[in-house]
């Protein structure tokens, strides 16, 4: 089975048209060898101080500045998404090939590749880049899909601006708080 990710419902519904996905399914629509399913934005974030380090529940001026040696995601705490991200994961690991149907740019980018690194997805992923949803544009995007390897520094652009919020608003914030 393939499994098609997109970044919101109303994207979903578009491209399961196309591909004739048509039984809609608790979290996704299926036919003719598709799951198509989506995100509501983003479905992870990175770490909060405290899950890095303890002591850094605490506000205190000595713990700045907070940088974790490694940045770590999580699934953001909302029982929608929560239930949303299970059903993902669970498409995912029984999944033949992914396609990444995200929103083309950096963020777009960013929220699926987290998906699929909380999911643990292992199968072959490829990109869909699209800038319109018209049967046309939808059509034509799934005919030139391109290996996700292709998009690593996309997503390592918006990993770095991830974390580059992170390192100043954490640290900034918690600066002129005290």
């Amino acid at each position: 089975m393939i499994v098609c990710i997109a970044e919101k419902p109303s994207v979903a519904r578009d491209i399961a048209d196309v591909l004739g996905a048509k039984t809609k399914k608790d979290g996704y629509i299926e036919g003719n060898g598709y799951q198509v399913t989506w995100t509501f934005g983003h479905l992870c974030t990175l770490k909060e101080p405290h899950e890095y380090t303890p002591s850094w529940k605490a506000w205190s001026l000595s713990s700045l500045p907070m940088i974790p040696p490694r940045f770590g995601i999580k699934l953001i705490s909302d029982p929608g998404i929560e239930k949303q991200f299970r059903i993902i994961e669970g498409l995912m690991q029984n999944a033949d090939e992914i396609i990444n149907c995200g929103d083309a740019g950096q963020e777009g980018e960013l929220i699926q590749r987290w998906v699929m690194q909380k999911a643990g997805a292992h199968c072959p992923v490829k990109r869909l880049w699209i800038s319109s949803l018209t049967e046309e544009a939808i059509r034509e995007g799934f005919s030139k899909l391109k290996d996700q390897k292709e998009f690593q520094p996309l997503y390592e652009a918006g990993l770095s601006r991830a974390i580059g919020d992170w390192v100043l608003g954490m640290n900034a914030t918690r600066l002129y708080t005290l």
